[in-house]
């Protein structure tokens, strides 16, 4: 893919050259992922010989014998399977500025990624990394968004990015790379791509107008709320749906401040344009009518969602979607992680993404089974669909046979290549020999909530001494609606059924009495929301403060539901 010259009418979103050449990008990226997949397994082949040929004379690729390796068996061999731990000290070195360590190409920018325990990780980005395996799925990803609603894109500020935060000053490394999340980085700068940038990134309120501190990120989102409320903002970009679910939260709590700030004009309490008292008098009504004033009454021509839909966001999604209007139409952001891309979505499928058979080469295993570094691993044609798999991949940006820590399922196979879904991190609880994953307890319950005719907003489990010291399961639900005890009962019932489905592990240690009957918690509506909020508040960035079910940490727990029992 060669990459074309920057133009003038590139540099904004009002104009339309700059969106008629966006569109042709992302639509021709899209067919030619799509070509692709009449030979994947040749693509798989040329991924993998490139990423040898060009990494060869690396540190890395010398101490694994590149040179010498012809087939992905021989890859196997030489090279183990390892997740970011054991590769660390090799990006170490080159994040301290040695070159030629894990790849030729000198990393431009580290991404920042926060793993299960929170710690950041320094990924390293290569300008061969973005052209061959990053940005032909990036483009691709946006393609059903414009396809079906290219209104998003007809004015700049038609979409709301919630993800989006560029930086003045990054923080870097040590050899003074940035080191920053993939939102914090301009592409078109740093890697020459002029249509790089997302919808919603030419918003007025992209780049805030008044001085903020790059750590306020929830004054930061006030102020693009605050900004927002006067556009007719079509879309929301969060990727990460906890963005999302506090959308409708961060208003209610914020209104009163939005509406004085806008019938005075100023912005963080700073003067900003003309005062709009018109505007203000009518979310003043919006306000006199409603109990609660909610994105769909702000924003009455509402289209879509961008975020992620599976994992534990499959549970309150479908109710999330209608705050923002009945006809909102969510679409799923990319099966991806900041080290690389998995699957993404061509068309509108609701939760899946096909493989991106030209980005890396992809293995799996399955995922009841440890990772070890010489677990035998499948290829993309061994995959079986309702069946959940480790995710391991190689791509020339330096990261080989890496364990990326999520696990897949695969849901069918569309034009001949796996499509996936994200069901949640490969993290197992494991209190008495029940092997818990994410995907196992959030399919339970899903199942159990069902049956019931129940909805929740979120959920959260631990693992607590029982009667008898024996473990048990202690689940925090924050309910749609209230539930009564009989329904809280009969739902505990159903869910200890569902998890003995789901695990063999779970119902064997049930019933010998190694593992006690779960017990719950209800919560009030906003429990987590109220916490993501806090969380967010300590000055960790809101595309990293994700859902998590397992909450084993007792500060963690208590911060979650002290005084929010419902």
């Amino acid at each position: 893919m060669t990459t074309s010259e920057p133009r003038r009418d590139d540099t904004s979103w009002a104009s339309p050259e700059r969106v008629r050449r966006y569109h042709a990008r992302v639509l021709g990226e899209r067919a030619r992922l799509r070509a692709a997949f009449a030979d994947a397994a040749g693509h798989q082949r040329r991924t993998l010989t490139d990423l040898l040929a060009f990494n060869a004379d690396t540190a890395y690729g010398r101490a694994h014998g590149f040179g010498r390796i012809r087939t992905l068996d021989d890859f196997r061999k030489a090279v183990p399977v390892q997740d970011y731990s054991g590769l660390a000290p090799w990006i170490e070195r080159a994040a301290a500025g040695e070159e030629n360590v894990l790849t030729a190409d000198r990393p431009a920018v580290f991404f920042t990624s926060s793993g299960s325990t929170g710690a950041h990780k320094k990924i390293p980005v290569t300008p061969r990394f973005m052209r061959t395996t990053f940005f032909p799925f990036y483009y691709a990803a946006w393609a059903p968004l414009i396809e079906h609603f290219p209104d998003v894109l007809a004015r700049p500020d038609a979409v709301l990015n919630l993800k989006h935060d560029p930086l003045a000053a990054p923080p870097t490394t040590a050899s003074g790379s940035p080191h920053v999340g993939a939102s914090q980085v301009d592409f078109g700068t740093r890697f020459g791509e002029p249509l790089s940038a997302e919808p919603g990134t030419g918003a007025p309120w992209a780049t805030l107008p008044v001085p903020v501190a790059a750590d306020e990120h929830l004054e930061k989102m006030y102020l693009r709320l605050r900004m927002a409320v006067e556009s007719d903002v079509r879309c929301v970009i969060g990727i990460n749906p906890a963005m999302v679910a506090a959308l409708p939260y961060q208003l209610h709590l914020w209104w009163p401040r939005i509406v004085k700030e806008v019938h005075d004009g100023t912005l963080g309490g700073l003067p900003h344009g003309a005062p709009n008292p018109a505007r203000a008098a009518e979310l003043q009504r919006l306000s006199d009518r409603f109990t609660r004033v909610r994105p769909a009454h702000i924003w009455p021509n509402m289209r879509a969602l961008f975020c992620w839909t599976t994992g534990l966001a499959s549970l309150y999604l479908p109710r999330l979607r209608e705050e923002f209007g009945a006809g909102v139409t969510a679409l799923p952001a990319p099966v991806a992680a900041s080290e690389g891309p998995v699957g993404v979505a061509l068309d509108r499928h609701p939760s899946a993404g096909s493989l991106v058979v030209t980005a890396s080469v992809y293995e799996f295993a399955d995922a009841g089974s440890d990772l070890a570094p010489d677990t035998a691993t499948l290829g993309p044609d061994e995959l079986e669909p309702g069946r959940d798999y480790h995710v391991i991949f190689s791509h020339v940006g330096g990261l080989y046979r890496y364990s990326v820590g999520d696990v897949v399922r695969v849901v069918d196979r569309e034009d001949g290549v796996p499509r996936v879904e994200y069901t949640g991190r490969s993290t197992l609880s494991d209190a008495a020999g029940e092997r818990l994953r994410d995907a196992q307890v959030i399919r339970a319950l899903g199942d159990a909530l069902a049956a019931g005719g129940l909805e929740l907003r979120n959920a959260a489990c631990r693992v607590r001494d029982g009667e008898q010291g024996v473990p048990a399961y202690e689940f925090a639900v924050a309910p749609a609606s209230p539930w009564s005890d009989d329904e809280s009962r009969r739902f505990l019932a159903r869910l200890d059924d569902a998890l003995g489905r789901e695990s063999a592990g779970y119902r064997r240690a049930r019933a010998e009495h190694r593992l006690g009957a779960p017990a719950l918690v209800r919560l009030r509506p906003d429990a987590f929301l109220r916490d993501w909020q806090a969380v967010v508040a300590t000055g960790i960035r809101p595309t990293q403060v994700k859902d998590r079910l397992f909450r084993q940490d007792p500060a963690q727990w208590h911060r979650l539901t002290d005084g929010a029992g419902a």
